[in-house]
Parts: C-alpha cells; sequence; structure tokens
C-alpha cells in the first residue's frame, strides 16, 4: 500500500516539472483529472470472483478475476465477438451467471431510468438474442435465468428465452396516466428507484407496483433545439400539496397465468417505496410509508392467501428515511437500520418482527450495511466511528460483540465483498490522497495485494502546486460545525483576503468529507480560485448529515431558517480572522445550495457581498411532493413555514452582487423557480444578473463547453465583485 508515498507525491516541490496555475480549460479539458476506476465492477454470486470492463479499438471485454489472488481467470465477453454489438456498457447476470443481459444504445430518460435496446447473451452457446426489437426499460431475469421480464411504454412484460414466446401482462399502460412496473418521475427522484418489479425467489411470480397519474398535476416546458419550433415537453410533476399518483400494489402468478392486486389494505399508507421478496418464495415484504413520511410499516404479505400482517411500525416526529438496508437472512430474520436512538444504528429481528437485539450502538452512524456471513454469525457495515467526515469498515458479531476495524487509512472507505465474505476490494481516498483500490482479508483486515493506484493522476497535479483543504470545526453561537478551508499557496497571515463559501446544505448531505475531489471538477475551480487569491470556505451547517437524527431534523418544517443562520454566524466568525476582508465576502450553490446562496444575499444582505444561484429552488412550493412534505409538510398544511425562508419574499433586501443561472430543460428544479425570483427582484427595483442556459437539465453539462463557458462566467463575477480593485478593472475592461 503506497498511500503515505501517494501523500509526499502531492505535497512535496514537482522536481521534473516547472510549477504552474490551474486553469479552466486544464479543468475541462476531457479526462484532465479523472481517477482510474475499477469499471462496471460487480462481484459475482457463484465463487469468490469478480468481473470488470475494459474497452479497446476492438470493443468491450469483460474479465473474471479471482478474488483471493487478483489473477484473471479467464475473459467473459469479447464485444468484437458480439454481433453487431461491439462496444456495450450495461451488463447484468442470470442468477446461475450463465446468461448475460446486455444494453446498448441506451438513452437516459430522467436521472435514474433509461431506455435502449437490450440483449440476451449465453455465455456457454455464445449466442446472442435481441430481447425484442423494441426501446425497453428495466429487463430482468427471472432467477432461474429461463425468463426476463421488462416494461415496453408503460406496460409489463415477460419472454421465455426457452420457447421465445413473449406474455403482455398488463394491458392498461398509457403515456401520463398508467405506468406498470415502473416508477413515475417523482418516485424515481425522491425514493431513488426505477424498476418497481420484483421476481420471487421460485421465478413463478413477480411483484409490480401500478401508478395511476391520472390526477397528478401535469408540468410543460418548452425545448427549443435547433427547429423553427420549440417543442412542448410534459410530464407529470406533483408539486409540493399537490395529487400524487395513486399506487397499487399487485401479483401476477405465472403458473395461472393471474394478475391479481395485493390486499394489504389494512397497513396501507400513502406511498409504497420499497417492495422485496423474502426468502420464502411466497412471502413479498412491503414498505408504506403515509404522505407526512413519519410513520412506516414493514408489511409480510403472502402472495398464496392474499394476506398481509405487519412487521414493523417505525414512527419518528420528524421524518422516517426508506433506506435500502433491509436484508432478509437465511432464516427469513432480517437486519433493519433506524435512528430510534438518536443515531443511525443496525438492528436484528426475528421472521415475525419481534426485535432480537440492537447490533450497533453509539455516538456515531452506520452509513452502508455489508453483508452477513452466516457461518461465522458477523455482520459487515461501514460508519463514522472515526469521525463524521470520515468512513471506516467494520465486522460485528451480530450479538453486537467483538467489533473489529478492517479498514487501515483515515479517510473514507468503501467495500464490495467477495461471495463468501472472506474477502473485499477496499476503495480508499482521502483529501490529499487518490482513489487506491486494495485487497483485503475480510477476517483480519490485513492489506494483501493492491489492485490499482492513481500515482500518475498524483505526479501529474504536482506541477499545479494546488493549495489542500485544511479540515477543522468553526463555533458560533449556533454550534460547531465541520468546515474545510483552502488558503492560497503563498498565503501571509498578515494580509487580508476575500473569502468565496461554498455550500450545499440540504437536509442530511455533506460537503465537508475527507474523500478525493469531487466528480464535478468543483474542487479543482475551488484550487484555482485560491491560487488566484482567494480564501475558499465550506461549512456544514444544521441540517446537514451523519452527525445524528436531532442534528439532521432539527430544520423540519423550517427548511432554510437554521441553515441559513448557520452560513451567516459562520461567515461573521471567520470575518473576525485576521486574514479575511470581512467586506470581500461571497457565498455560492447549486440546486438547495442555490436556494442558500439566494437567502444569504437578501437575508444576510450585511454580510454577504456576492452570491451566486445555479438552478436554485426560490420557494418549496415549487418543488415536488415527495422530498418537500418530508421536511415541511404540505402548504396547506404549514404556510408560513413555506414563505417565510423563500427568498422570493426577501428580494427588496438584495443589496450584493447577485448572479443567477438555470437551464431551461430543468425536469427537477424548474426554472419557474428563477423566474419568480426575477418577478420579485424587478418588482423591488433591485438590478442582478441572469444567465440561461437552452434545454440544459439540472446538472447544466451538455453541450459543448458547456461546463467551461459556466464556470468562466462565475469566475468573472466572482473577480468584479470580490477581486482586488486592478483585476476589478481589467475585467471590466474585457
Amino acid at each position: 500500500m503506497r498511500v503515505y508515498f501517494l501523500l509526499f507525491v502531492i505535497l512535496v516541490q514537482p522536481i521534473f516539472s516547472q510549477e504552474k496555475e490551474i486553469t479552466l480549460e486544464d479543468i475541462w479539458a476531457k479526462n484532465a483529472f479523472a481517477t482510474q476506476s475499477l469499471e462496471a465492477f460487480q462481484s459475482m454470486k457463484n465463487g469468490d470472483f469478480y468481473t470488470i470492463l475494459n474497452h479497446n479499438s476492438y470493443g468491450t471485454y469483460m474479465d473474471k478475476y479471482d478474488y483471493k489472488t487478483l489473477e484473471k481467470v479467464e475473459t467473459v465477453v469479447l464485444g468484437k465477438d458480439l454481433d453487431g454489438i461491439k462496444f456495450f456498457d450495461a451488463y447484468t447476470f442470470s442468477e446461475d451467471e450463465q446468461k448475460l443481459i446486455i444494453g446498448v444504445n441506451l438513452e437516459p430518460i430522467y436521472r435514474r431510468s433509461k431506455i435502449g435496446k437490450y440483449y440476451v447473451y449465453d455465455l456457454n452457446s455464445k449466442l446472442l438474442e435481441l430481447i425484442v426489437d423494441k426501446n425497453i426499460q428495466e429487463p430482468t431475469f427471472s432467477p432461474d435465468g429461463s425468463k426476463v421480464a421488462f416494461v415496453h411504454e408503460n406496460n409489463l412484460y415477460i419472454k421465455d428465452l426457452k420457447t421465445k414466446e413473449i406474455s403482455q401482462i398488463t394491458t392498461d399502460g398509457e403515456n401520463n396516466k398508467i405506468i406498470n412496473g415502473i416508477t413515475d418521475w417523482v418516485y424515481e427522484e425522491e425514493f431513488s428507484f426505477v424498476r418497481a418489479f420484483e421476481w420471487n425467489a421460485s421465478s413463478d411470480k413477480i411483484a409490480f407496483i401500478r401508478f395511476d397519474e391520472t390526477e397528478v398535476p401535469e408540468f410543460s416546458m418548452d425545448t427549443y433545439g435547433t427547429g423553427l419550433y420549440p417543442a412542448d415537453q410534459t410530464f407529470k410533476y406533483p408539486k409540493a400539496g399537490e395529487n400524487n399518483s395513486l399506487v397499487s400494489l399487485h401479483i401476477y402468478d405465472l403458473s395461472k397465468k393471474e394478475n391479481f392486486q395485493a390486499n394489504i389494505k389494512a397497513f396501507e399508507q400513502y406511498y409504497i417505496p420499497r417492495i422485496q421478496w423474502t426468502k420464502e418464495a411466497n412471502i413479498l415484504a412491503v414498505t408504506t410509508i403515509n404522505r407526512h413520511q413519519n410513520n412506516l410499516n414493514l408489511v409480510s404479505f403472502n402472495a398464496s392467501s392474499n394476506e398481509a400482517s405487519l412487521l414493523l411500525n417505525e414512527t419518528d416526529a420528524a421524518y422516517v428515511d426508506v433506506t435500502d438496508d433491509l436484508t432478509f437472512l437465511y432464516d427469513n430474520s432480517f437486519i433493519w437500520s433506524s435512528e430510534r436512538d438518536g443515531f443511525n444504528h443496525l438492528y436484528v429481528y426475528d421472521k415475525n418482527g419481534k426485535l432480537q437485539n440492537q447490533i450497533t450502538s453509539g455516538s456515531w452512524e452506520v452509513t452502508k450495511y455489508y453483508g452477513f456471513d452466516k457461518k461465522t454469525k458477523k455482520i459487515f457495515y461501514q460508519s463514522t466511528e472515526e469521525g463524521s467526515i470520515n468512513r471506516s469498515i467494520y465486522s460485528i458479531d451480530i450479538s453486537g460483540k467483538k467489533k473489529k476495524k478492517l479498514s487501515k487509512y483515515i479517510g473514507t472507505n468503501s467495500a464490495a465483498f467477495s461471495n463468501s465474505l472472506n474477502y473485499f476490494v477496499n476503495t480508499y481516498s482521502s483529501s490529499t490522497n487518490p482513489t487506491v483500490f486494495t485487497l483485503v482479508d475480510a477476517k483480519t483486515g490485513d492489506e494483501l495485494k493492491e489492485i490499482k493506484n492513481n500515482l500518475n493522476l498524483a505526479e501529474k497535479l504536482t506541477a499545479y502546486d494546488l493549495p489542500v483543504k485544511e479540515f477543522s470545526t468553526i463555533k458560533t453561537a449556533n454550534g460547531e460545525f465541520n468546515m474545510w478551508m483552502m488558503k492560497p499557496k503563498d498565503f501571509d497571515p498578515n494580509k487580508k483576503y476575500p473569502m468565496l463559501m461554498f455550500q450545499y446544505s440540504g437536509p442530511g448531505s455533506q460537503q465537508v468529507a475527507n474523500r478525493w475531489h469531487n466528480a464535478w471538477r468543483h474542487d479543482y475551480w475551488h484550487m484555482m480560485l485560491s491560487q488566484k487569491g482567494y480564501v475558499i470556505v465550506c461549512v456544514d451547517g444544521r441540517g446537514t448529515g451523519y452527525k445524528g437524527r436531532d442534528f439532521k431534523k432539527v430544520t423540519y418544517k423550517e427548511l432554510g431558517k437554521y441553515e441559513i443562520e448557520d452560513q451567516i454566524e459562520s461567515a461573521k466568525e471567520l470575518g473576525k480572522r485576521a486574514y479575511i476582508d470581512e467586506n470581500r465576502v461571497g457565498i455560492w450553490g447549486w440546486s438547495y445550495g442555490g436556494f442558500m446562496s439566494s437567502l444569504a444575499i437578501t437575508k444576510g444582505a450585511d454580510v454577504f457581498k456576492m452570491a451566486i444561484a445555479v438552478a436554485p429552488v426560490t420557494s418549496w412550493r415549487y418543488y415536488d411532493s415527495v422530498y418537500t412534505e418530508r421536511y415541511m409538510q404540505t402548504p396547506q398544511e404549514n404556510a408560513a413555514g413555506y414563505d417565510d425562508n423563500s427568498p422570493v419574499n426577501f428580494a427588496d433586501q438584495l443589496k450584493g452582487d447577485y448572479l443567477l443561472i438555470h437551464g431551461t430543460g430543468d425536469d427537477n428544479v424548474h426554472v419557474q423557480n428563477s423566474m419568480q425570483m426575477i418577478n420579485a427582484l424587478v418588482g423591488a427595483n433591485k438590478q442582478f444578473d441572469y444567465f440561461t442556459y437552452p434545454d440544459r437539465a439540472h446538472g447544466i453539462y451538455k453541450g459543448k463547453n458547456t461546463r467551461l463557458h459556466l464556470f468562466k462566467k462565475m469566475t468573472t463575477f466572482i473577480d468584479r465583485s470580490l477581486g482586488d480593485s486592478e483585476e476589478k478593472k481589467e475585467n471590466l475592461i474585457d
């Protein structure tokens, strides 16, 4: 393991290359500072093997490796041998790993959903078969590998791979009305899943959720494109307080060729955010939750008798988070995570829902559950036990005893376990160490071998002599918060510097984390600004995650109130430092962060001289139901909570420089938010800057030079607002 060497490479003066300042063109050059990864890494279910994808001029190839030796066992698939495919990015194995589903020409729909052509490839016969000559979604093998279920135009189908017969399970699917087996927009965005159907273990039943969108209000936006007239894109989008899809749970019985609605009325609630078959072929676990999302039921449904019983009820004075931690063990007992003791921890229940014991405990959070080894009775998990900005890997007996730390270095560690749970591939990084992949013995935590590192990237970055993040905490009247700071490389404590604050601040989020530079390259941009003479700061205030339930949920029903107080107070506290120019303090953010920076330049106008808001929410009345009501209830119930912290209602307090940026194709945070803010600012006779990116979605990245243009615009704006007088003159002349 060369972690310490990596740290040395980054921090020492470069020997063979002359130092230079990083530029926007450097940052957004294609793959400029991308880290090497294990592409499309998958642990195999049969034996201690894993697969990864590689690409060359001949096409895509998938290699299989042995966890124990890290030696390549075989090349499973060569793209050049697949008739007409050559390159592919998506693949899934059948349960016995003798077949593959391969996706090609996949097109994104929204954040997680995609559509395209899919093939089945038989690894034994080498036969490649198009599932259907149509664009489909979410093709999924039955556990016995004999069939594939998929969705086409909102209806669910099954293809028998032996007879080639395709059966249509549902017939009422219709655009913007009925969806079978695929989630609607708001479920995909806020409950984080797309495939809403599941095979049972014996491959003779499929459970699926039906969405009736008929009464959901429709949102439309123009797509400008290159044609003579804009196109009108419409989709169902339930805003806070509006109608959501009516959801129902259905079972299709393959042996009877019957489709029936599951009787879960006794425990039915507003949403069905998860379904999962248990180890018993006819028992389905169904998660239902009320509209306020503070009362969750875990229901056991018997698909043979069409009867349901309650396994578990979880309540919270604020809201209950829906996770993917539910895991059924070999005897149908199950692992569950909960914040009931004030921090997120693991619990084990018997098959009837009786609590057996709390597995983990302490003033820290379990952030990921990896698995249970029935031979050793050990559970593997990731947590914040080494500080809320770090992630470490542990094992512990299911009884809650004999805990052992398995990761070696402080920073962000994540694990991909082998089938036997004897080994795992550890992915490690920190703010000063690019990602390193190592093989680890899961019993001892011993590192057996390095798989891949990013030494070349580390060495490349020495040429730029980049600043580093200094992690600390900042104490204000409202509490003590995690913070990082970047100082100019030639920092002089006797000199005063302008300060730019960056934040996101959304519920349960985290920006102050000890990990390698983020994928969107904001960190490199911050480093560039630091080299230009700015102090860059990020503070995670109240409402952010991984410091316990109370810290996170204090913002309930008042989004923006405590978060902006903490940014304002942190800015004031930092302004007292001798090297910060309190008269040149700016802030920027994206999405929720744009909401916050808009509040900062209005409610905090006496503190902040400048703000940039990219794709901001400006009133939670305009955002989607599931997310907003989780934290705010409905506008009808909590009007003051919605309005008392909307920057639209404080436009008249604007004093400093304000840049508002939005993509017109944003299906998530609609450009309507910025339009309402503009109207309020015009009504208050306030001057500001506004820029739109035609047809760009929430991420504002598609199209040639889009990101380069965006960050160049923001850099110029910051220089004009916060830069020294000479720099301002140059920018104004430009």
